[in-house]
């Protein structure tokens, strides 16, 4: 039996018929299949994927989902795979499928596609998630993509630690919601006054639902989370500083000459918390936002800044973990590619 639970494959909601006739299908598969398929000829090979990066895997069990309905005969087929969040090595073998070609040829631009997309958002949320420790990381990069990819990536960053998403739908294959603060357009829509955006919030809102509120709006994160603080109370769960890197906040322009003023900076988040412990506010946390990678998170903490959570947003979609799929036995006897060869990897698990 396998050692962890894998997602059920109804939870994808795939298209299967288009996936299955090959719409979303790189062309030379699907004419691939319907070639071997008028020849008769069905060989029995030996699907290798890996990559070629060091990472932390995602998107295998939506792999293994659209192996399941969209093959022509799932019980034709012997798929061994890792599991989501597995950190894997270079060239490491992440799945395995044996059986007819025909049978799943059209599939391979699906599987290496998420496999790809997925273990970029995970391997980026673990990076930031690491230099974090112990410290929360918000998963907040929805806006910077196409709707269509978020309840995938939501999963691949809840796979890889972080301790919430911003979207429902990011929230929904472990069955979860969206988290979020008080945003600058209702501080807007009530004037500009975020205390008054805030207290209607902790009016109308839930009780349970955590009271975060940005405290930028003015460019003085100061005093606003203080005023913030003092109206709501213990309602107030915290305050996010989102300083906008063209700006100097107001509590930073005496103290410049030293230190780059501009943004969410070390200086700034020592404010905020000078001013809301000497006030007796030591329970309202600090979230940052806005322009946080890896690299700077890890510097926030060497320099112990007094940060409470992270949000973070477009960082967690760059860079590339591309996948690769090889046939590299046919009938069981070595058939690949010059530089590619058949690479067993005992960590695989046979998918029921």
């Amino acid at each position: 039996m396998p050692s962890r639970k894998r997602l059920d494959p109804a939870i994808f909601h795939l298209p299967v018929d288009r996936m299955r006739e090959g719409y979303y299908s790189d062309k030379y598969f699907v004419r691939t299949r319907e070639l071997l398929l008028k020849d008769n000829h069905r060989p029995c090979v030996t699907m290798q994927v890996f990559g070629k990066a060091h990472a932390f895997l995602g998107g295998i069990d939506e792999a293994i989902a659209i192996l399941k309905l969209c093959s022509t005969e799932w019980d034709e087929l012997q798929v061994y795979a890792l599991y989501d969040g597995d950190e894997i090595e270079p060239w490491e073998t992440v799945l395995l499928i044996e059986g007819p070609y025909d049978a799943f040829a059209h599939l391979e631009t699906l599987y290496l596609g998420v496999l790809a997309r997925r273990t970029k958002v995970g391997t980026n949320t673990r990076r930031v998630v690491d230099a974090a420790r112990p410290k929360q990381v918000m998963f907040f990069p929805a806006r910077h993509d196409h709707w269509l990819v978020q309840t995938g990536d939501g999963y691949a960053a809840h796979i890889a630690g972080a301790i919430g998403v911003s979207t429902d739908a990011q929230a929904s294959w472990w069955g979860s919601e969206g988290v979020g603060t008080v945003p600058h357009a209702l501080i807007a829509a009530y004037g500009g006054d975020t205390v008054l955006a805030s207290s209607k919030f902790a009016r109308h809102m839930d009780p349970g639902v955590r009271l975060i509120t940005l405290v930028d709006f003015e460019n003085d994160c100061v005093d606003t989370s203080l005023q913030v603080a003092r109206a709501l109370g213990e309602r107030l769960y915290g305050v996010r500083i989102d300083t906008s890197e063209t700006l100097v906040d107001n509590s930073v322009i005496p103290q410049m000459g030293t230190f780059k003023p501009t943004g969410v900076n070390p200086q700034l988040v020592r404010n905020v918390r000078g001013a809301l412990d000497k006030e007796g506010f030591q329970f309202v946390k600090i979230v940052v936002s806005g322009g946080f990678t890896v690299e700077k998170i890890r510097q926030f903490e060497e320099e112990e800044v007094p940060v409470d959570m992270y949000g973070v947003g477009s960082s967690l979609f760059q860079g590339r973990f591309d996948f690769t799929a090889d046939v590299v036995r046919v009938e069981g006897k070595p058939v690949a590619k010059v530089g590619r060869s058949y690479r067993p990897n005992p960590r695989l698990e046979r998918v029921e």
